[in-house]
């Protein structure tokens, strides 16, 4: 079993930056791909930003791409999202995901590939 815990949300005003902190419990962390997602109220949950096992290797959405950057530690089990230019559209409850089967590689991008899920963090972005 992993175990994933979020850390790093609050509040801040547009233009800001955030960097969202995930912990891993589990040996095995370096093997899997990680994930980051929001939720917006009434939205479904979609992909942010992925980054393969040894991290050489990182994907992001369409909304985020040049302002977040995923990045991880695998001696402290941890993956980060650093999030700059923020927007009030990026306001979300964040959640990191882990892959325990990745492609050779790669991360997926969708929320069905990955097994294991943090409880989430709450960013607010305010106008």
């Amino acid at each position: 079993q992993v175990q994933l815990v979020e850390s790093g949300g609050g509040l801040v005003q547009a233009g800001g930056s955030l960097r969202l902190s995930c912990a891993g419990s589990g040996r095995t962390f370096s093997s899997f791909a990680m994930g980051w997602f929001r939720q917006a109220p009434g939205k479904e949950r979609e992909f942010v930003a992925a980054i393969s096992w040894g991290g050489d290797t990182t994907y992001y959405s369409d909304s985020v791409r040049g302002r977040f950057t995923v990045s991880r530690d695998n001696g402290k089990s941890t993956v980060y999202l650093q999030m700059k230019r923020l927007k009030p559209e990026d306001t979300a409850v964040y959640y990191c995901a882990a892959d325990q089967t990745p492609p050779m590689g790669m991360a997926r991008t969708t929320v069905h590939g990955y097994d294991y899920w943090g409880q989430g963090t709450q960013v607010t972005v305010s106008s």
